[in-house]
């Protein structure tokens, strides 16, 4: 039989926040109060009685953390509700000093959103239920294999640390398009600034629920969950694995367990954590030291007008504006920092092909290698122009303007003046460039043999060693039909 996945996400992202949601205590850095020094000095040193939960401490909620939710409420294209409400999450795990989680219920701060990407056929729509304002808990470190062993270590630092949980809707077919949407929903909070995106510090992570129906079927299978998924990759490793192990148990005529389990990285497996029928009884009720959180209109509104445009619309505008292709905008308006620097080395005169064109291959490569972010190249849109102007005007090749592009980056200086110094000037003379192709023939008399026999691939051996002869700078396509006239002749 056909299956087919039905998939939702639960995602918890830290928000960039720079104390706790319900106290000062610091996130990402110990507080100069707590050590006298401001720097990190490792487990259980961010800490207070509000955090901790002691008797007599009372929750103060941070405001911030309020206006980051509504960003990404209104990022995820969610109904802000006007009056969002606290509760308590009632459960006992060592790493939860309170005994319970303060977190969103029946009224949390967005409802009824969706993210969509894509053009035509390939549109995606993934449905939003619900976006809320949640304290993280502690951290148990265990010892052994699938996170099991004999001892327990529990950190306390991230207790209090403030996340926006997002809820989708059961609207993925595959394990790669939950892969993809987890990558373009960092993409956005990153933009709106609701988080730094940083996962392998555990600021975006994600659970996943999983069923099998049959193609063609409304009705809806056993859902298991996947938990604390932090990449792309693991996430839909993760996910297949999941659904090949369902399909097998199915096929089979078992019965699924409705169930919660981890995926381990190194066996590319996922292995029981708790059944979901033994699963507590939450007992969520109103938190009551913490008033409803008023959101009005006008304040949304405010906030909504102070949003960045977001990834997706942006990728929009510059296909649309310049005439790329959906690829080649995807690539050129990956980040603001990346349109902004598209859109000045169009302004310089550079056509908008050509400039993504650049911009996906030497320069990309060059930023990767160096660990550079993109507003910080030492090859700026005006100087780049300049290089690829030298390339349009035949001056120079695109294999030695790649070469060019290299010294401009490490040296600082412009491309003129590095093809000057270099005399990388494109070689035009018929005359010596018939010559060089003359001696490149009269040494290969093999591979001559081998053209005239039939075998054109070896063309592109001749036009490599000219190029090597000339050090990149012969004119290529005088160079190939020099070299197709010796070939003939020869």
């Amino acid at each position: 039989m056909h299956w087919e996945p039905v998939i939702g996400l639960e995602v918890h992202a830290q928000l960039a926040t720079a104390t706790k949601i319900f106290c000062g205590c610091a996130v990402g850095a110990v507080s100069s109060v707590a050590t006298g020094s401001g720097e990190a000095e490792g487990p259980n040193t961010r800490l207070c009685p509000v955090c901790l939960g002691l008797p007599g401490a009372l929750p103060v909620l941070n405001g911030r953390a309020v206006e980051l939710a509504v960003r990404t409420a209104l990022a995820l294209g969610c109904r802000v509700l006007p009056e969002s409400v606290f509760a308590r999450k009632n459960y006992f795990y060592p790493d939860l000093p309170k005994g319970y989680q303060i977190s969103q219920y029946d009224c949390p701060v967005g409802v009824d959103g969706e993210v969509a990407w894509g053009t035509g056929d390939g549109r995606r729509r993934i449905g939003i239920a619900r976006v809320h304002l949640e304290e993280d808990a502690g951290k148990s470190l265990h010892e052994g294999a699938w996170g099991v062993g004999d001892r327990t270590g529990l950190d306390f630092n991230r207790s209090g640390v403030p996340l926006v949980e997002i809820v989708t809707r059961p609207d993925f077919r595959s394990a790669a398009d939950a892969a993809e949407f987890f990558e373009r929903l960092r993409e956005i909070l990153m933009e709106v600034g609701a988080t730094v995106g940083n996962m392998e510090e555990g600021h975006l992570r994600c659970d996943a629920n999983l069923s099998l129906r049959p193609a063609g079927s409304d009705a809806f299978g056993t859902p298991v969950e996947v938990k604390n998924l932090n990449s792309f990759r693991f996430l839909q490793r993760a996910l297949e694995h999941e659904r090949d192990r369902q399909a097998a148990v199915l096929e089979a005529c078992g019965r699924l367990a409705h169930e919660t389990r981890l995926f381990d990285v190194a066996s590319g497996r996922t292995a029981p954590m708790r059944s979901k029928e033994e699963a507590h009884d939450y007992r969520y009720f109103p938190e009551p030291d913490l008033p409803p959180v008023l959101t009005p209109p006008e304040r949304v509104e405010a906030i909504r007008g102070a949003m960045p445009e977001l990834p997706d619309a942006r990728r929009q505008r510059v296909a649309s504006a310049y005439g790329l292709s959906d690829y080649d905008a995807d690539l050129v308006a990956s980040s603001r920092e990346w349109a902004t620097y598209f859109e000045a080395l169009v302004a310089e005169r550079v056509a908008p092909k050509t400039a993504a064109n650049w911009m996906a291959g030497e320069l990309a490569r060059l930023l990767k290698e160096t660990a550079t972010p993109i507003q910080r190249s030492p090859v700026g849109p005006a100087a780049l122009a300049k290089l690829v102007a030298e390339v349009e005007a035949g001056r120079i090749s695109v294999t030695v303007g790649k070469d060019v592009l290299g010294r401009m980056w490490s040296s600082g200086r412009g491309a003129r003046a590095i093809i000057e110094a270099e005399a990388l000037e494109q070689v035009d003379d018929r005359a010596a460039l018939e010559a060089v192709v003359a001696d490149v023939v009269a040494r290969n008399p093999k591979a001559v043999a081998d053209y005239r026999g039939g075998k054109t691939l070896v063309f592109g051996f001749f036009v490599g060693q000219v190029m090597k002869a000339t050090r990149g700078k012969a004119n290529p396509s005088l160079a190939n039909e020099l070299i197709a006239r010796a070939l003939e002749q020869a």
